[in-house]
Formats: C-alpha cells, structure tokens, sequence
C-alpha cells in the first residue's frame, strides 16, 4: 500500500515538478552564462536542481567526511558509480563548486547538453591522442580559484552494485595537473534506481555520501597515478555498506 501511495505521489505530483524544474534550471544556466559570472550560473542552479529532485521525491541524504576538504583547494574526486541518483547527491550535497567530466555524448541531450555546455562541463573526447591531449588542457584552464573536477573513473554504472575497475584517465588528469584526489563512496543510489530500472518507479532508499581523506601526490609520472588509483579505489571501496563489498566484473567497461 505504501509503494502504491509513492509512486501515485510521483506519477502526479513529483515528476511533473522535476520535469518542469529541470527546463527552467537549463534556462536558467544557459543565460545565466552567456550574461556572465559562470562559476555562480554554471554550479548553483544545478546544485539546487539536484536537492529538489532528492527532497520532492522524499529521499533522506547523510553526508560524512566534509571536513576532510580545505576551502579553496582544488581537488579532483572520484566516485563509484552505483546509478543515476549519483548525479543529484553529489550534485545537490558535496557543497564544493565542481566541473563534471562527462562522455561528449552527453552534449547532444536536448537542452541539457546545451547547459552542460553553457556551464563549461568538460566532455572527454577520446577519438585520438590530441582529442585527450585538448581534454586535459581544457581541464587545466577549468580547475582554477578552489575549482574542482568530479569523475566516475569506473566509466559506467554497475549492474550489481559492487564495483568494477577503476580507469586510468582520472588519476593521470590528476597526475598531469599536480592536484590531490579525494575519493568518494555512494551508497543507496543502486537501490533507488539501477541502471535496469532507468526511467522507471523510484525505490524509496536513503542515501549516504561519503568523503574520504584527500590522497596527495607522491610525485609525478607512473609511480604516483598507480599510488592515487590502488589508494581511491580502496578508500572507495571502505565505504561501501558490506552488501556491495568486493569486486564485480562489469561487462559494460
């Protein structure tokens, strides 16, 4: 009776307000920026877009380890990808203002590639080696004044939960521009809506955040991207509540 009552609250009463809301926080981050002052336009609006959409549909948020971040350190922070709820946890609750690195193929959303864009997202092209070299430059003007990058370094959403393998590119961007790492564990996203379930219902599940201890770098070059990869991805996997614990292969990376 109770996931009756939920999803007739989000059918009708829920839905219709993110679907609006996210038209007019696109709006919003597109003029915003063409007018000007694109660190408050291209971070705020999407910060408050993600805390609506986890508060209307009632999902209770914990976040710990915010006291592990020194104001105005740029970091580059790396995450499990458990599914889409991701986006609006660290999105509406890190409370750093960040750049996310997304697939170029994400540009191509209507109206919300156009505000990623606005907002000077970084998309990762990978179609050759100047193609990256232009990624990593591009994130190197971005990651300026205490800005921060967020990466999913496993490149894709689990299908069970547990995690897969985390790619290289992250920890060498990280390498590249000389920044800590600071992981981060998700948990409850899987539960609230996995990747098999997308566009459907939304699971009632609370969801916790966890920011780990920054990783500093142990130098530059092969030594300190393997030393910032091995450390997230344990501190990564620390968090995760014990269901989810251990490796998974996921045929998707």
């Amino acid at each position: 009776m109770v996931k009756l009552i939920y999803r007739i609250y989000q059918l009708f009463i829920a839905l219709p307000l993110i679907a609006i809301y996210t038209v007019i926080t696109c709006l919003m981050v597109i003029i915003g920026c063409a007018l000007g002052n694109g660190h408050f336009w291209g971070y705020y609006p999407g910060k408050w877009w993600a805390q609506f959409i986890v508060r209307v549909l009632l999902l209770p948020v914990k976040v710990e380890g915010r006291e592990n971040l020194q104001k105005g350190q740029s970091y580059v922070f790396v995450a499990n990808h458990q599914g889409a709820f991701d986006i609006f946890l660290i999105y509406g609750f890190l409370c750093r203002n960040f750049k996310w690195m997304m697939k170029r193929q994400l540009r191509q959303i209507p109206l919300v590639g156009k505000a990623c864009e606005s907002a000077h997202h970084i998309f990762v092209d990978k179609r050759g080696p100047s193609k990256i070299r232009e990624t990593y430059d591009r994130a190197h003007k971005t990651l300026q004044g205490g800005m921060s990058l967020v990466v999913f370094p496993e490149g894709a959403r689990t299908f069970t939960g547990h995690m897969g393998v985390f790619k290289r590119g992250a920890f060498m961007l990280a390498d590249d521009i000389e920044l800590p790492v600071v992981p981060i564990t998700i948990n409850g996203s899987f539960n609230v809506m996995p990747r098999m379930r997308d566009m459907r219902w939304v699971t009632w599940h609370p969801l916790r955040l966890t920011i780990h201890k920054p990783i500093m770098p142990i130098g530059k070059g092969p030594d300190n991207i393997k030393h910032l990869e091995s450390k997230s991805y344990d501190a990564v996997m620390s968090g995760l509540t014990k269901e989810y614990q251990g490796f998974v292969e996921n045929p998707d990376q």
